[in-house]
């Protein structure tokens, strides 16, 4: 029998390909393939992997008979966590059946968790899932739980997973980074300005309290903010200004001034506008008139400028619930379209807008971008094509309901007008050649690297009142719909204060590359044929190859 020579060029590549094989395979190094990347932990989440310096686990609720749809998410969940545990080996998961184990709904939905319902159709009957897709996040005696699937109106379920997908990796490292932090940053709202009642911001506190300490700040002289209050601002990294109706002082235009040029964040709900449902709703109509805050100059320097004329969007709005009549004396309500409250919806590409529900805005004006500025402005949302601007002094009438898209007094078409923009880069100081900077001890003409985000509606972050008692952020008691405004807010902060560049995991996409079903139909008979025929052929071709070459060595 002739021996094989192993210097032979074939030799040398059947054995270098199964050294590698041998090395891939034990030390775990997988190669990522795909043009999105989709199977690389990205700098930011490795880097707060490894900052986690306890045990930590994370309980997954994805076990169990379910769907393909929901094995796709599991197996990733799957991947993404262990892909974690090799960063960091004090990172461990295990996924749980709840039926199996007998873990009651009850338990289940006090623990944060809210089931998915899918219909399951078997032997032509059909029956409910009941699954509860989260994961729990427990470190250091501290746990959170986090929905894998996210919440978006309006998509198929197909849509949906996908997305949720796409948002796994920072769903998982962004709460991993909240439980585990040791410090948590603090959140100052600033509630001398006549903002909104506490019970109307319930909501907006509960959420900001998830990842960071908040709490208010009253000027310590009960009028104004003063130089007094300045070491207190310098602990907050982020102040949120909310729907406020006193006008800002000179003297607290220039703390706030240097607040952001000390690197201090801002989130600004502002009402231009002075116009409010509940009394439109007693009385039919309601008189709306400028609120001056005495912000002009301030926004201005900014590239921004807050209108005072109301946006009415014919196109992209919210329902109004209205009784329309009586039936044996009880109320007939109907859903009728109310321009004024249009909807925010995701139409530019960035993380504070991406995947979540359309953000309900009320009575909004609109916000001119003036440009000339070296920071970078980005759109968050803005009307559509139809819109309508209303000047104000001016009457708001109900029945306007019934033509929204006809022209009332004082108004006229316009072109899509922008509601919320944030800013990022290094901002310049207001008063930097004006005589106020001597009266701030150490005063900065510039800022470091910063953000600030504007909105034109103080109430995008109020929370509707049933029975005296709050309700979720975002939910519309008369209509029972779920809006966004609550995911948007919370992205909004996590935007502000991400200093681990977390948010732009958010951007992250994941093209489907699904199979043509229509040429698959049409070619099916010709491909079926080629998967049986060709690997005969190419063995019979081999076959003779191999015997014309050996028939030619020994002939």
């Amino acid at each position: 029998m002739k021996k094989i020579n192993l210097k032979s060029p074939f030799a040398i590549l059947l054995i270098g390909t199964f050294a590698v094989a041998l090395i891939l395979a034990f030390s775990g190094i997988r190669l990522d393939l795909t043009k999105e990347k989709r199977y690389t932990l990205s700098e930011s989440t490795i880097k707060v992997l490894k900052s986690v310096k306890k045990p930590l686990t994370v309980d997954v609720y994805l076990e169990g008979d379910f769907p393909a749809s929901f094995k796709q998410l599991q197996s990733e969940t799957k991947f993404m966590l262990e892909e974690f545990r090799k960063i960091n080996p004090k990172i461990d998961f295990k996924f749980i059946d709840p039926i199996k184990t007998k873990m009651s709904q009850d338990t289940l939905m006090a623990m944060g968790m809210q089931p998915s319902v899918l219909p399951d159709n078997k032997d032509g009957k059909t029956t409910q899932i009941y699954l509860f897709p989260y994961a729990v996040v427990k470190y250091n005696q501290r746990g959170v739980s986090i929905p894998l699937v996210i919440q978006q109106a309006n998509i198929s379920a197909e849509e949906q997973l996908r997305k949720s997908i796409e948002n796994l990796e920072y769903n998982l490292v962004s709460n991993i980074k909240a439980v585990a932090s040791n410090k948590r940053k603090k959140i100052g709202i600033l509630v001398n300005q006549d903002e909104l009642d506490p019970r109307e911001f319930d909501a907006f506190m509960n959420l900001t309290r998830e990842n960071y300490d908040a709490g208010p700040i009253v000027p310590k002289n009960n009028v104004e903010i003063t130089q007094a209050d300045v070491p207190l601002l310098k602990q907050m990294s982020a102040l949120v200004i909310a729907k406020p109706r006193k006008a800002f002082t000179d003297g607290e235009k220039v703390i706030l001034d240097q607040y952001i040029m000390n690197g201090g964040k801002t989130l600004w709900m502002i009402d231009a506008v002075n116009a409010e449902m509940d009394t439109l709703m007693k009385s039919q109509k309601v008189m709306p008139f400028p609120v001056d805050i005495n912000m002009t100059d301030f926004f201005f320097n900014y590239g921004l400028r807050i209108n005072n004329a109301l946006v009415k969007d014919v196109k992209k709005f919210a329902l109004l619930k209205l009784v329309t009549g009586e039936v044996g004396g009880n109320p007939q309500f109907t859903t009728l379209p109310w321009p004024y409250y249009p909807l925010g919806i995701a139409e530019h590409d960035h993380p504070i807008t991406k995947n979540i529900n359309p953000v309900k805005l009320e009575f909004p004006t609109s916000i001119d971008t003036l440009g000339g500025r070296k920071f970078k402005t980005h759109v968050l949302f803005e009307s559509s094509e139809r819109t309508l601007l209303k000047q104000v002094p001016n009457y708001v009438e109900l029945k306007e309901i019934a033509s929204v898209d006809s022209l009332g007094q004082m108004e006229k078409p316009s072109t899509p007008k922008i509601f919320a923009v944030a800013l990022e880069g290094k901002f310049n100081s207001a008063y930097a050649s004006r005589i106020e900077r001597k009266s701030y001890p150490g005063f900065k003409a510039s800022s470091p690297e910063n953000k600030m985000i504007v909105i034109a509606d103080g109430d995008v972050g109020r929370n509707k009142l049933h029975k005296g008692e709050p309700l979720p952020l975002g939910v519309d008691k008369l209509t029972d719909e779920q809006f966004g405004n609550e995911q948007f807010l919370r992205n909004a902060l996590d935007y502000l204060l991400d200093d681990s560049n977390l948010m732009e995991l958010r951007n992250r996409n994941i093209e489907e590359r699904l199979l043509d079903r229509h040429r698959i139909a049409d070619e099916r008979t010709n491909w079926q044929y080629l998967n049986l025929f060709l690997p005969l052929a190419i063995i019979g071709l081999l076959g003779g190859l191999f015997f014309w070459l050996r028939k030619k060595k020994f002939g």
